[in-house]
């Protein structure tokens, strides 16, 4: 095996994903707005609610987890089990490894129900940075449903998540194909392809299927790479027997670049 390809293995061997981004926060900016939407249930966004999103969105690009905090309830919930203390660690251990993200988040809907309000937000999160000749891009989307009581989130769910980090000066451009969801037990196809042409590069890949869990959010997970030798990883798998989230990413990284593709996949019953 050439000597190339032995120093990448070397340097890849420990790479680490850091697993749930915890981008469900920014749901938070629908906190203040719960007056006005019990007191008018339509499909306009009051203009409250669009000024509080900046100011929520400003809040977290400056990574301030304590103004963050302020709009969780101490009773929170969550679907992939965090509560509210987890949360705030996962946050701070994310900002520790992404320092310069930048959110934008929209109201996809919203409805008063009850005492509160249950409303859709769409947060893009995204991140660039350049230091000792390495580049690193972070695009992310996320789609989470919350319920507000009381200018506080209660609870949350996270319906779709897609993120997308790239390092280096070439990163492969990668083009994934996975179903949206999966029933219990059924079998499945995962595609990355590398779209451009390698040349004389090497490509080292890696699939990995992970169940979404609390703890994930704070320990990495180390990834074993290996030489492809196709443009791409061409992987089956299989849905567990119970229903949940599962995380499902793609790792390839050739000689100037890596790319790390991760979505969220739920799993329902039959």
């Amino acid at each position: 095996m050439p000597k190339l390809i032995n120093l990448l293995l070397k340097r890849q061997s420990m790479l680490k994903i850091c697993r749930g981004l915890v981008f469900c926060l920014f749901a938070l900016s629908l906190a203040g707005s719960i007056k006005s939407a019990q007191a008018k249930d339509s499909k306009a966004t009051p203009v409250e609610l669009k000024s509080l999103l900046t100011q929520i969105d400003t809040a977290a690009s400056r990574r301030n987890v304590n103004e963050v905090m302020k709009f969780y309830a101490n009773n929170f919930t969550h679907n992939d089990g965090l509560n509210r203390s987890s949360l705030q660690k996962a946050l701070k251990s994310f900002w520790e490894k992404y320092p310069n993200l930048r959110y934008s988040t929209e109201v996809k809907s919203w409805k008063a129900e009850g005492n509160g309000i249950v409303a859709e937000t769409v947060t893009n999160i995204t991140a660039a940075s350049f230091k000792d000749k390495h580049s690193l891009k972070v695009n992310a989307k996320i789609t989470s449903r919350q319920r507000i009581v009381g200018s506080k989130i209660v609870s949350q769910e996270i319906l779709s998540e897609r993120t997308q980090i790239t390092s280096g000066a070439n990163p492969p451009q990668v083009d994934i194909n996975l179903p949206d969801k999966l029933k219990v037990g059924e079998k499945y196809n995962f595609d990355a392809i590398v779209q451009e042409p390698l040349g004389d590069d090497y490509l080292l890949g890696a699939a990995l299927e992970e169940s979404v869990k609390p703890n994930k959010y704070l320990q990495p997970t180390s990834v074993n790479l290996e030489l492809l030798s196709a443009g791409g990883l061409f992987k089956t798998g299989e849905a567990p027997a119970t229903p949940g989230n599962k995380w499902i990413s793609a790792v390839l990284v050739r000689g100037n670049g890596m790319t790390m593709i991760t979505q969220r996949i739920p799993v329902v019953g039959k």
